[in-house]
């Protein structure tokens, strides 16, 4: 067997130690949540945070409002002043920036126009609009003069607007969404609006699948999963966008991001949390990390 020289060694040494240094210092990706708090660690901050986590992604927060909230329901909602709002964003974008950024419930009006004018300022890329206007539970957390100015201020700034049927019905003024072509026709009335792309969600259609419609200026891809019969889905809008934001800051581009993230979320359903709280249960957000289901899975372009 042959002997290493003291020389040979240390820098064998040197070298192991300088690659450590170099994966110690290598930038990981970074995606930013803006949204409100849900004590009961089902949805929104709570969910986004765990979500980014895994998908290996350091997340960060800005509290748009506080919610007192479990699985039965919505209990109280508090919100921040704009000048608080600002500050946390400011801080954050100063010091750490962001390779991606998600929102979610912001409440009112007043917020959506300065975080407009400040995703602007900062020149925020991968922006991901969840339009969150109404509760699992039925509980309103968008005001409804809030609705112009996410049509006209937010939505322009967002690489991706993820709304499900009820939203998008709000937003495009729709009365009925409830096939594939109407839900391709919302999503290009958003599109209007400025947006580079939108993924109008399917969970609310009586379907034996979960069909979602991502539309771009370039084409239309649906995706389809097997529909899984569970309760327990609080926190599915929340943890859909933080998946696709997170997918963004890692570099994905958008129809793959949309499509890792739409799997993460059905295992996490297929994982629902039972026997946790009276009500509506939470999803389960290790579960793809524990291992997929083997689903049968499709995306088409149309």
């Amino acid at each position: 067997m042959r002997r290493l020289s003291i020389p040979c060694v240390l820098l064998m040494i040197i070298k192991l130690m300088e690659e450590v240094t170099v994966k110690r210092n290598s930038p990981i990706p970074k995606a930013l949540t803006v949204a409100g708090s849900d004590s009961g660690g089902g949805a929104g901050i709570q969910a986004d945070l765990k979500t980014f986590q895994e998908f290996q992604v350091y997340g960060m927060s800005v509290l748009t409002a506080v919610t007192a909230q479990n699985t039965l329901g919505v209990h109280g909602v508090y919100d921040l002043p704009v000048e608080a709002v600002e500050a946390q964003l400011r801080a954050v974008l100063d010091d750490i920036g962001a390779d991606a950024v998600k929102t979610g419930m912001l409440a009112h009006e007043q917020i959506i126009l300065r975080l407009a004018e400040l995703f602007s300022d900062y020149q925020v890329r991968n922006l991901v609009v969840d339009p969150v206007m109404v509760a699992k539970g039925g509980a309103p957390l968008l005001r409804e003069e809030a609705l112009e100015a996410l049509r006209k201020k937010l939505i322009p700034l967002a690489r991706l607007v993820t709304p499900n049927i009820p939203e998008a019905c709000r937003l495009t003024g729709m009365s009925e969404i409830s096939t594939v072509e109407q839900m391709e026709r919302a999503a290009r009335l958003i599109g209007e609006m400025g947006a580079q792309a939108v993924l109008v969600k399917g969970g609310h259609r009586d379907s034996v699948e979960a069909v979602d419609v991502l539309v771009d200026d370039r084409k239309t891809v649906v995706f389809r999963l097997p529909r899984i019969a569970s309760p327990h889905t609080h926190g599915t809008g929340c943890t859909l966008s933080a998946a696709i934001a997170a997918g963004l800051a890692c570099g994905h581009d958008l129809e793959e991001a949309v499509w890792k993230a739409k799997r993460f979320v059905h295992e996490a359903i297929r994982g629902g949390i039972a026997g946790l709280g009276k009500g509506i249960g939470p999803l389960d957000h290790a579960t793809y990390r524990r291992g997929a289901s083997g689903f049968p899975a499709a995306r088409e372009e149309i």
